[in-house]
């Protein structure tokens, strides 16, 4: 038996003795759209994770991970997914934050910081989209200033996932007065709890509220919070975003898969199979799935080679664009009952929250918009799109 044999066997072996008790029904719990679901005890039940090793179990052992390989994270991320565990609440920490600091940060932000991820003592969101800079992050107008020995944060974020349960924030803010696109910008770690910051849910379609604006009014953060040089944030935030399309992609390609068999089931035991356009559909988001795995695996052999290429922004058009068209086919095989809600005031099915919050999915982390101009740009070789 290969290594990585033996460590999915450790880890399906630990999933399902430790999923049990207390933690048994957190099951299926959380993920988008469904955030607000059990919070405090996913949180409990992450921390039970890291009092046992398994999280971040990808970094370095001297960060306090495992060093698992690549091949060995795949199976991690797989196997929690197949268990149907509940859906992480550090993630934003861990799998962006944590490998930025570990690529970029200083050993004394590597101190301060790491140890608490990997405990789940404290979490974190990403400040990099403003109401004029969403897909085009290169326009940010949030500023930030040296006063002595801190930087004073000034500006708005929008779209902050999880800002309203975190600790901090990651923020990409201009620290060169008068540079613009992406000359001048810093990324640096500021506190939400710090004086001056605001945080005001936003109430999407689903009735949740998972993403956030949040205001920042003369906020102070430590000098020591600026990772990398002043100046250099945007090579550190478009590192951030290739760590953030990494192994666990091959995770939410099962639960994606789980989503598709329950709408093929549905279709067969509420009659909506014997439509032969549903059928044909099926069969073509069955095709699809396979072609999201073989596309993450390709963009996983990047990061094998140093760091995810244009190649990402392919699979993200991809599976963000499948799992919208999910949502419409789960609808089309509720039929008539998709229409009503499952309680009051707003009780949403499964399929009505699939189909309510994927039309997000080619929004956020990079609209398919802008991922089309890289492909065009970077991969194709066309002219870069004209600026005023």
């Amino acid at each position: 038996m290969s290594n990585v044999e033996e460590f999915r066997r450790e880890v399906r072996g630990w999933l399902r003795a430790h999923l049990t008790g207390e933690f048994a029904s957190l099951r299926g719990r959380g993920g988008p759209g469904r955030e607000h679901e059990a919070h405090t005890e996913r949180l409990a039940w992450e921390r039970h994770m890291a009092a046992h090793g398994w999280t971040c179990v990808g970094w370095p052992k001297e960060y306090g991970g495992r060093g698992a390989s690549l091949e060995e994270q795949v199976a991690f991320h797989e196997e929690y997914a197949l268990a149907d565990a509940p859906a992480r609440v550090g993630h934003i920490g861990e799998q962006l934050l944590g490998p930025t600091l570990i690529a970029f940060g200083t050993p004394a932000q590597r101190a301060r910081f790491l140890p608490r991820i990997v405990a789940v003592d404290e979490l974190w969101s990403q400040g990099y989209s403003e109401p004029d800079a969403g897909s085009d992050l290169a326009n940010v107008r949030t500023r930030a200033e040296r006063d002595g020995d801190a930087w004073v944060v000034t500006g708005q974020k929008v779209w902050t996932s999880g800002a309203h349960e975190a600790d901090w924030c990651f923020v990409v803010a201009r620290t060169e007065p008068g540079s613009v696109r992406h000359h001048g910008l810093s990324y640096l770690l500021v506190p939400l709890d710090a004086p001056g910051v605001e945080i005001r849910p936003i109430v999407q379609l689903t009735g949740t509220s998972e993403f956030n604006e949040v205001f920042f009014d003369g906020v102070r953060t430590d000098a020591g919070h600026l990772v990398g040089a002043p100046g250099d944030g945007w090579k550190v935030a478009m590192a951030t975003l290739g760590f953030e399309r990494g192994v666990s992609t091959l995770g939410q390609q099962v639960g994606f898969r789980r989503e598709l068999e329950a709408v093929i089931e549905l279709a067969r035991r509420n009659g909506a199979a014997a439509d032969p356009l549903v059928r044909d559909r099926i069969a073509r988001a069955w095709t699809g799935l396979e072609t999201i795995r073989f596309n993450a695996l390709r963009v996983l052999s990047g990061v094998a080679a140093g760091a995810p290429g244009p190649e990402a922004s392919i699979n993200k058009i991809f599976w963000a664009t499948w799992h919208r068209e999910l949502g419409e086919l789960a609808m089309d095989v509720c039929g008539a009952d998709g229409m009503l809600a499952a309680g009051e005031p707003y009780d949403l099915t499964d399929w009505q929250r699939l189909f309510l919050f994927s039309r997000a999915d080619t929004l956020y982390a990079g609209s398919n918009e802008i991922q089309r101009n890289i492909i065009a740009e970077r991969v194709l070789g066309l002219p870069k799109e004209a600026r005023p």
